[in-house]
């Protein structure tokens, strides 16, 4: 029974410091660009655009869809950004788990 209650005292530390990175993930800023730093996107770990910067000297109304194309770019490369920094958040908390490699939190 000693036992069980120990298990259960983990478990609920596990949910807390879940909680407690989640918090952090969604505060943190990450920045995403494209076209060499052209076109910059700042967004949060809930995927909230912050800020977004455009080089004025690649503003060209002919090259319309060259901007568009550099935004989707940058916004691809921050979400990327956001998924490796969760994963590395996460797998600091489940690293003392002793779970299988490749299964991943949350569920």
């Amino acid at each position: 029974m000693n036992n069980m209650s120990e298990i259960m005292k983990q478990a609920k530390a596990m949910q807390e410091k879940m909680a407690e990175m989640q918090k952090k993930i969604e505060e943190t800023e990450i920045e995403g660009s494209s076209g060499g730093g052209a076109v910059k996107i700042v967004m949060n770990g809930k995927h909230e655009v912050k800020n977004l910067f455009i080089d004025p000297s690649i503003v060209n109304s002919d090259e319309k869809e060259v901007l568009e194309d550099l935004i989707i770019a940058a916004l691809n490369d921050v979400n990327k950004k956001i998924a490796e920094n969760t994963n590395n958040q996460l797998g600091s908390i489940s690293g003392g788990m002793g779970l299988p490699p490749g299964l991943k939190l949350p569920f």
